[in-house]
């Protein structure tokens, strides 16, 4: 059964305690029951207000133990509350937006508690896409302030499949590659589309081959002429038009390059349920999802090499 809170005040009411919140993460994590992750062992013993001891091999863990909310020292009444503010913005939210919704010390809080939202927006083992498929690349990325006013050009190639629902789209998929070789897109065909699915390309060399693995495909435009891709693969480009617009705005295309594959995630996560009518059920999603996605901290998100604060770090995404 779908347990979630169906309006605000629903929320409100119920997610008013630590207690209430930590009890919603137990039955998240363990729907069938309590289970050691060492030894699988389905009996406990409370031995602290948050902490269980397997019976049989005496580990300890707790609900948030191996989430995303692992370590965190913030109360799990403000977590919760992030992610249905989160939920509740029809196009996303910004770290600022985040920031100040909630009274955060500081930007980087708020940009690391997005980005852990955003990683637990994905299922490693989510459902291939099937049926009648356009796949096409896209350029995301812009001019970008340099040192002493030099200006470098970052862009980031996107690969995008688009799921057809009679005239519509139905799911999509996305993924930063490298490059448009043929290495690139079949790997990322074979993750995200089934087998036996019918593929609608341009004629780029990349994509040739596919048929000796399973995949039906027309071609159906000639590489660069864009005016009749855009006719022609109506939902592949309506995709990448709609993902541009919403970097655009929700995030004034500050969005630096390697951490470009957690936004796409989210575009995805939202789009896939974009008919979805209930806030509620898109938390309630999202909160499965987090207590199934493994930690991640600050300086991994960030990375170690990097000497600037994911506030400095921006580039800018082409019209």
């Amino acid at each position: 059964m779908e347990d979630y809170p169906r309006t605000i005040q629903e929320f409100e009411k119920r997610f008013s305690t630590e207690r209430a919140c930590r009890a919603y993460l137990v039955m998240l994590r363990w729907p069938d029951g309590f289970r050691c992750p060492s030894c699988q062992g389905s009996k406990a013993v409370l031995v602290r207000a948050t902490l269980f001891q397997c019976c049989a091999c005496r580990r300890q863990t707790s609900a948030t133990a191996g989430t995303i909310f692992q370590d965190t020292r913030k109360p799990l009444i403000m977590w919760f509350r992030a992610m249905w503010y989160v939920m509740s913005q029809k196009n996303g939210a910004s770290a600022l937006g985040l920031q100040r919704v909630l009274g955060l010390g500081s930007y980087e809080t708020a940009w690391t508690w997005l980005h852990k939202l955003r990683r637990a927006m994905v299922r490693p083992d989510r459902d291939r896409l099937s049926g009648w498929i356009e796949v096409d690349e896209t350029l995301v990325g812009g001019l970008e302030e340099g040192v002493a006013g030099r200006e470098t050009e970052s862009k980031a190639l996107v690969v995008i499949a688009a799921q057809a629902d009679g005239p519509g789209i139905g799911r999509i998929r996305m993924r930063v590659i490298p490059d448009a070789s043929a290495d690139s897109l079949h790997s990322f065909v074979q993750d995200c589309i089934e087998p036996g699915s019918a593929l609608h390309t341009d004629g780029w060399q990349g994509y040739a081959g596919l048929e000796k693995k399973g995949y039906q495909r027309e071609i159906t435009v000639l590489r660069g002429r864009r005016k009749e891709a855009s006719t022609l693969m109506p939902r592949v480009h309506r995709v990448a038009s709609l993902l541009k617009r919403w970097l655009l705005g929700t995030h004034q295309g500050a969005v630096a390059p390697e951490h470009l594959p957690y936004y796409l995630d989210e575009f995805t996560f939202r789009f896939n349920r974009r008919k979805s009518k209930s806030r509620g059920k898109l938390f309630f999603r999202l909160m499965q999802q987090a207590v199934s996605t493994a930690p991640a901290t600050y300086e991994t998100m960030v990375g170690r090499s990097q000497s600037t604060s994911p506030r400095a770090q921006h580039v800018a995404v082409a019209e």
